[in-house]
């Protein structure tokens, strides 16, 4: 062997006899405290794992909320796309024979009153 090298046996026993890997009796009182413990962070842990459960059911819940408004809104796009559609179809329906838009006299600036009710049906 080498003299700046340890004997193999020589490191396993320093890892073994390491502080805290050492195999000391432990009195009944060190037992409860470890029993203690273990029992405090199991209960934790399960209040942890609860809460996040939680948080995820609360984000689904409200993931669920924003899809059903989402197809409402979705809905009513439509329905509004379609007003549109048949609004404008009228609007020029009614340009092609509407006697204001007709006149040539329109196109000179006259002031007179909101000439719109004169082509609303009454």
């Amino acid at each position: 062997m080498s003299q700046g090298l340890p004997a193999a046996g020589s490191v396993l026993q320093r890892s073994v006899s390491a502080p805290g890997n050492q195999a000391q009796p432990q009195s009944p009182e060190d037992d409860d405290r470890k029993v203690r413990r273990r029992e405090k962070n199991r209960v934790a842990a399960q209040r942890s794992r609860k809460k996040q459960t939680q948080k995820a059911d609360k984000l689904h819940e409200e993931y669920e909320c924003l899809e059903q408004e989402n197809a409402v809104l979705r809905r009513e796009i439509g329905k509004l796309t379609e007003e549109l559609k048949h609004l404008s179809e009228a609007l020029k329906e009614h340009e092609k024979m509407c006697p204001l838009l007709l006149c040539p006299m329109n196109f000179v600036p006259v002031p007179r009153p909101d000439p719109v009710p004169g082509c609303l049906p009454r």
